[in-house]
């Protein structure tokens, strides 16, 4: 809920008493995004000699009290320091977690774990939103209802931080539960179609994820819906108290929007899946966020507008775990899957620094500047995607008839073909 409960706490008294004038807000939200991105890269090459058992509660339980330590700072130096050190906390976790998934399951039953994962995110919005609506109403003497939001809500993430040590498993060959013949299915189940054999030192491994073009191109592809993903959160609840309704309506009203997301999401995920397809779902997925955010730099009344936020959230969350997925199922061998995973979710939360800014204080309340440029973004989206897969559909092609003339035998070099 991190992601969040700043937007939420904006409504609720954090811009006054932190004195947050001018581009304050915007400075405190970008530092977030800042460490995250250098430190993603070298958590999760940590987490290939930490047991992600031990490293993922740990990020969650150390991010958990900076949360709460939120919400007793008292200037804007004291909130961008936290900001800061929140974002080196959390940097391992969702491209840790996303590999850890990745050594679990095969490529067409990676997609929906993904959503079930990300979806996360929407549910934590619907709830963040229900949450300030009713922590709004507790003022003491000495907090205010903002305050309260930071407080409980880290200390929610505490307390699940502290369960996971316990339920969290790390990779099938030490997983307890499984039976040696469980362990020994799950194994021949990803070597069909995901490779984890690797040449070569670490340093090797690790630099030739850097020199891969697919990563650079899909982490573009990612920032694409990224950074309308967060500029539309942070603000959202400021964009429907803009519309007229009251503060306490305007949280309760980005409730529905998120559940709708969240359950979006998992549904393109499955049936992503099922047709062994990304890149439509990517395109689609785009252009409803695309269609919802043109929307909103019109004079459409508030009920369309309304509407229109739904489409925006609805296709930049659910196209998310679409473009996250699609390099995982790309990407052989387990250093460079981890270090071109945590390059491409770095690059996507560069998004982050980028709708901290196109969101201007003195835009409020139709934010024209910082829709338009997000609406240019997923148009740079859409082109990516669109020359990967025409890319991948040659490279493909290539292979297969390679391995015609060679006589290889189509289940040995169907593990080498891209997924489109």
């Amino acid at each position: 809920m991190k992601t969040e409960n700043i937007g939420n706490a904006k409504l609720e008294g954090l811009m006054t008493q932190l004195h947050l004038t001018g581009s304050r807000y915007n400075v405190a939200l970008s530092v977030f995004f800042i460490s995250y991105g250098l430190f993603e890269f070298p958590a999760n090459i940590m987490m290939q000699f930490v047991r992600p058992s031990r490293w993922l509660p740990g990020i969650m339980f150390t991010w958990g009290i900076l949360m709460m330590s939120m919400g007793f700072v008292k200037s804007f130096s004291q909130l961008v320091a936290i900001r800061i050190l929140l974002g080196v906390a959390e940097a391992g976790f969702f491209p840790g977690v996303v590999f850890l998934l990745t050594m679990w399951y095969p490529r067409y039953k990676l997609m929906y774990r993904i959503a079930l994962f990300t979806g996360a995110a929407g549910a934590a919005g619907a709830f963040s939103g229900l949450f300030a609506y009713g922590i709004s109403f507790i003022n003491t003497s000495h907090l205010e209802g903002w305050s309260w939001i930071f407080i409980i809500e880290g200390l929610v993430t505490i307390v699940i931080s502290l369960i996971g040590i316990f339920v969290l498993v790390d990779y099938p060959d030490t997983a307890k539960f499984l039976s040696a013949e469980e362990r020994q299915f799950v194994k021949q189940q990803r070597s069909v179609d995901i490779g984890d054999d690797e040449e070569g030192t670490v340093a090797q491994r690790v630099l030739s994820a850097f020199l891969d073009w697919q990563i650079w191109v899909t982490g573009l592809t990612l920032m694409s819906f990224m950074a309308p993903a967060y500029g539309i959160t942070f603000f959202l609840p400021t964009i429907l108290n803009g519309f007229g309704y009251s503060v306490a309506v305007s949280q309760l009203l980005t409730v529905p929007i998120f559940v709708i997301a969240t359950i979006v999401m998992i549904i393109v995920a499955h049936f992503s899946d099922i047709m062994k397809i990304r890149s439509s779902f990517i395109v689609a997925m785009e252009c409803v966020g695309l269609v919802g955010y043109i929307i909103q730099i019109t004079n459409a009344s508030t009920g369309i507008k309304y509407f229109g936020t739904y489409l925006a959230v609805t296709g930049l969350y659910a196209g998310v775990p679409c473009v996250v997925g699609w390099l995982a199922n790309n990407l052989h061998g387990k250093y460079k899957r981890a270090v071109g995973m945590a390059i491409q979710v770095g690059m996507g939360n560069l998004g982050g620094i980028i709708a901290s800014y196109i969101f201007r204080i003195q835009d409020e309340p139709r934010f024209t500047l910082g829709f338009a440029i997000a609406i240019g973004f997923m148009c740079i989206g859409l082109i990516a995607t669109a020359a990967l897969t025409y890319a991948y559909h040659r490279a493909n092609v290539a292979r297969i008839d390679r391995a015609k003339r060679e006589g290889i035998n189509e289940a040995e070099y169907a593990i080498e073909l891209y997924v489109i």
